[in-house]
């Protein structure tokens, strides 16, 4: 059992190194806020500033995130920058960087190969609540944050898509609705947080593009789930009773039998 899984993790990492083959003037860009509605709208200025595209996000605990994006080389560059101002405007910048040209082997191992995107878009898919504006509220705790996610579901048209813990006891709920629900429910949410709890962050995006779609967790009651088709089973045909069929009496007629020819035994033979 442990060569087959050994062998598995070889062959996955053996695919990943060759398909991750970048060109010459590619790059790797990433910004690490400690909030997870400032990663958010991090990626968002990331992917509206420059034509890049959104690997995921790396979360490793303390309220650590960190933002991951790929693409050219100058594109990356604008891209982190644009992504490290939004996140100082919230105070939540811890630090960025950008590799260009990384070896196959680094994306082989860390998790900011073309692969994942592939992956993340193919499980995730889309949802009932996809094209439209999103909402986050973060806070120190649970309570506050379960608090929150019911005076903003009892204040606007809006639904709970999800929430997010990245440690650190902090806590995102994530709402989904039009922008001017979303705005009310927000409000809402920031004042039921700060009377049970601390509020940390919020971070409402008006349109979400579809790099950042794909990486929003999303409930599982919320995914469109393919249909199954119907199974056809084979109908079972009823055996027709066989019928006996009379056939016509034959005509009776007597045997004639022939003479037998009687050999003369007294003529000689010739």
């Amino acid at each position: 059992m442990t060569r087959l899984a050994g062998s598995t993790q070889r062959q996955a990492s053996q695919q990943a190194m060759k398909s991750s083959y970048l060109p010459s003037d590619s790059a790797l860009g990433l910004v690490s806020t400690h909030s997870f509605p400032a990663i958010v709208g991090t990626a968002d200025m990331m992917l509206k500033s420059s034509e890049v595209t959104l690997v995921g996000y790396e979360k490793i605990g303390s309220g650590h995130c960190t933002a991951i994006v790929r693409g050219k080389v100058a594109d990356v560059r604008l891209a982190v920058e644009e992504g490290a101002k939004t996140a100082e405007q919230f105070g939540q910048l811890i630090s960025k960087l950008v590799i260009p040209r990384p070896m196959p082997n680094l994306e082989a191992i860390f998790p900011i190969g073309s692969y994942l995107v592939e992956m993340a878009q193919q499980q995730q898919g889309y949802s009932r609540l996809s094209n439209s504006s999103i909402g986050l509220l973060e806070t120190r705790g649970f309570p506050a944050m379960v608090g929150a996610a019911d005076a903003m579901l009892k204040s606007a048209d809006v639904q709970l898509a999800s929430y997010e813990i990245i440690g650190d006891g902090l806590c995102t709920a994530i709402i989904r609705g039009s922008v001017a629900n979303v705005a009310v429910a927000i409000e809402a949410g920031i004042q039921a947080a700060e009377r049970i709890g601390e509020l940390h962050a919020v971070m409402i995006i008006p349109r979400l593009l579809e790099d950042l779609e794909h990486t929003l967790p999303v409930a599982n009651c919320w995914r469109e789930q393919a249909e199954p088709l119907p199974m056809l089973m084979p109908n079972k045909v009823r055996e027709r009773q066989r019928e006996l069929i009379a056939l016509p009496e034959l005509e009776k007629r007597p045997l004639v039998f022939k003479k037998p020819v009687e050999i003369l035994q007294n003529e000689p033979l010739e």
